[in-house]
């Protein structure tokens, strides 16, 4: 059985990742398989513990940490979050697709131990435009959205580090050209064989 592929997601913070992961996921032709993070911070009343994210103590974390289960690991607005590699080798074992959805600084830390991931930077339109968009998201408290703000241009200085950068100015086009890099490269490593 050939090995899976690791797709790696990033990019600027509010930028709308989530609304291309979802649609990704759906997509019956790239059989992708949600990779679930860990995260400290609290569970919102919507979530489900298991499918939006494993919550979990500090200590918790620090001791997945400790013992290098996870591939990459961030901090934000004083709670923990990382990719636990035991699921993602699991997956990519069994010949999944597998998908991360992970911070611009954690990108790195992937690539150390997935070399073949391949890995996607998503950009705004326009830094006025994203700014707008967190405004609108989190305009009832202003320090968070500046602390977004702030957080989404050290993102975005990072993106020229990327080989795959994809504006997202309309969901679907972006969805079809991440797809279509998806695709050419399970082809590309099926003629390797």
């Amino acid at each position: 059985m050939s090995k899976g592929l690791v797709v790696v997601l990033s990019g600027a913070s509010s930028v709308g990742k989530g609304k291309i992961v979802d649609e990704l996921l759906k997509d019956p032709d790239l059989k992708l398989m949600y990779s679930i993070s860990l995260t400290t911070r609290p569970q919102k009343e919507h979530e489900v513990d298991g499918q939006d994210y494993y919550f979990v103590s500090h200590k918790q974390f620090a001791t997945a940490l400790k013992k290098k289960e996870l591939l990459e690991y961030t901090s934000f607005n004083g709670y923990y979050y990382g990719t636990p590699r035991a699921q993602v080798d699991f997956l990519e074992e069994q010949g999944k697709n597998v998908l991360l959805e992970v911070e611009a600084q954690g990108v790195g830390q992937v690539k150390l131990f997935k070399p073949d991931a391949l890995c996607f930077f998503v950009l705004p339109k326009s830094m006025e435009d994203l700014e707008k968009q967190i405004h609108e998201i989190y305009g009832d408290n202003d320090a968070s959205a500046e602390m977004r703000i702030n957080k989404a241009r050290m993102e975005m200085e990072l993106a020229p580090l990327w080989r795959n950068t994809v504006t997202n100015e309309d969901i679907p086009l972006a969805v079809a050209q991440i797809k279509a890099k998806i695709l050419e490269e399970i082809e590309a490593r099926k003629t390797k064989k």
